[in-house]
């Protein structure tokens, strides 16, 4: 038995398909297949089964590819350690993000993460928060930037930030005439939101529940541009995260964007996490600090908004009709 072979085992695992397995390994079909043969006879048990159209993993075969990605994880971080010994702030970090998140956040930190460590390279994984936190468990991720709470003992979570929710709504929605909001406001309304698995779907069930709010059945979006243009196109209203009300992100024509007051108005928590064992903990926290280290002013809701539309004697809204939030 040999790493090679449990890199084999793994991939195979992941892929559910010799070829894809093999392509991933670089490697011809017939090598990967014979080695992964090699290790079953060597194991004296049989790891998968092979069908005409994947694979599919045996019980003992599932229980050892999970050994196995600790085995290679640790040996990964045994290289890290002699990398980082020899330059502190090179090598690689592979860090997942959530989609809510990452288009809106990174534009504003890569530049800085680059000129702070420009010997980095940082390979970056868009994925939903469940899939973060599977591929860090796995060792596949060497930290993740997900939003609190996130309950794993496993994981060490260092704070980041707090980010404020704003409320968008279409230019001749009532509420696009306040110049800010309580939450109680929500009370009598019905929010567009996301999809399951997209973890600012619960985040804006919790307002709502908070809020007595509901949400809009008949429409679940993919995408926070979806739900903008949902805004813009009079289909109802929703929450979007100050980040993704910030300059460089152009707004939709036809959307107010109205912040919230109070001692206690909507926000989520964004953390950066990394396994509690990891040999990298020292260097994280460094990548941390300057994630923390925004733009002054990018997470303040205030002046996210234009002024109100004014209303003409017949009550509808004047000027360009085109007006968007800056």
């Amino acid at each position: 038995m040999n790493l090679r072979d449990l890199h084999y085992l793994v991939a195979l695992a992941e892929q559910r398909h010799f070829g894809r397995a093999a392509e991933a390994c670089f490697v011809s079909q017939p090598t990967l297949s014979t080695q992964i043969k090699k290790l079953e006879d060597e194991l004296g048990v049989a790891l998968v089964e092979r069908t005409p159209r994947k694979v599919l993993l045996t019980d003992v075969g599932r229980e050892i590819v999970a050994r196995a990605r600790d085995v290679l994880n640790e040996v990964e971080q045994i290289k890290g350690i002699a990398r980082r010994t020899l330059d502190p702030e090179s090598g690689t970090v592979r860090l997942g993000i959530f989609p809510t998140l990452g288009p809106y956040l990174l534009p504003h930190v890569v530049p800085q993460l680059r000129q702070r460590f420009p010997r980095l390279e940082l390979l970056l994984v868009e994925e939903k928060t469940e899939e973060v936190l599977r591929r860090l468990r796995e060792g596949r991720l060497d930290a993740g930037i997900l939003a609190l709470p996130v309950h794993d003992d496993s994981l060490h979570a260092e704070s980041l930030f707090e980010e404020p929710f704003v409320l968008a709504v279409p230019q001749s929605h009532p509420l696009a005439r306040r110049p800010s909001l309580k939450l109680a406001d929500l009370g009598d309304q019905s929010l567009l939101l996301l999809e399951d698995g997209h973890c600012l779907r619960d985040q804006a069930l919790e307002v709502c529940h908070l809020a007595g709010a509901g949400e809009k059945t008949g429409f679940r979006a993919t995408s926070l541009e979806t739900l903008r243009q949902m805004v813009a196109a009079d289909v109802g209203i929703t929450l979007l995260p100050t980040l993704a009300v910030k300059p460089p992100v152009a707004q939709a024509p036809n959307v107010q964007l109205v912040e919230f007051r109070g001692s206690h108005p909507p926000s989520r928590r964004i953390a950066m996490l990394w396994r509690k064992s990891s040999a990298m903990g020292g260097f994280l926290r460094q990548l941390a600090g300057v994630f923390r280290e925004l733009p002054k002013g990018l997470l303040d809701p205030r002046g996210v908004a234009v002024p109100p539309p004014a209303a003409n004697a017949r009550g509808k809204p004047r000027g360009d009709s085109r007006q968007q939030s800056s």
